[in-house]
């Protein structure tokens, strides 16, 4: 029996630290599916679109384990049109978890079946979020450390275009 995991969440952009939990995640699970929210309440710098390109770029050497969708509907429900019951979010620091417990909560609330798993990042990625890459995008501050290398050629390729 195949075990399916959903990886959600807004990647504005990816970074390591969701790379990392992407990996880790395919020690535990036989497919895990990124999902790409679109999430306009929190205004991304990037659009949809490229967020799931960058997302497939990352993960494309990883091979049909992995598979990117977006999506602009409720957690649960996506989970349940693409067979996954369990649902994969990450954890930096103390500070994420009363948040990423709460959603744990809502989605089991609205669906018994469907799992919530936490797993951390490599502690060298622990420090990492999209929105210190994106103040880092801003003032144009080096972000080669902390995007998989194939991010950072997209963004890297927008600069010469100007961000969104």
């Amino acid at each position: 029996m195949n075990k399916t995991a959903l990886y959600p969440g807004t990647f504005d952009p990816i970074t390591n630290g969701h790379f990392d939990i992407i990996e880790r995640a395919l020690n535990l699970f036989d497919e895990v599916i990124v999902a790409v929210a679109e999430s306009l309440d929190k205004k991304p710098l990037f659009s949809l679109d490229d967020r799931i390109e960058m997302a497939r770029l990352a993960t494309a050497h990883l091979g049909e384990r992995v598979r990117v969708v977006g999506f602009d509907n409720l957690t649960v429900d996506l989970a349940h049109s693409v067979g996954a019951d369990v649902i994969i979010r990450g954890l930096r620091a103390v500070s994420d978890f009363e948040y990423e417990l709460q959603l744990g909560y809502l989605n089991n609330s609205l669906d018994t079946a469907i799992e919530t798993v936490y797993l951390m990042p490599k502690l060298k990625h622990a420090f990492i979020s999209s929105s210190i890459v994106r103040n880092l995008l801003k003032f144009n501050g080096r972000t080669d450390h902390l995007l998989p290398a194939p991010v950072q050629e997209v963004i890297r390729g927008m600069q010469t275009c100007t961000l969104p």
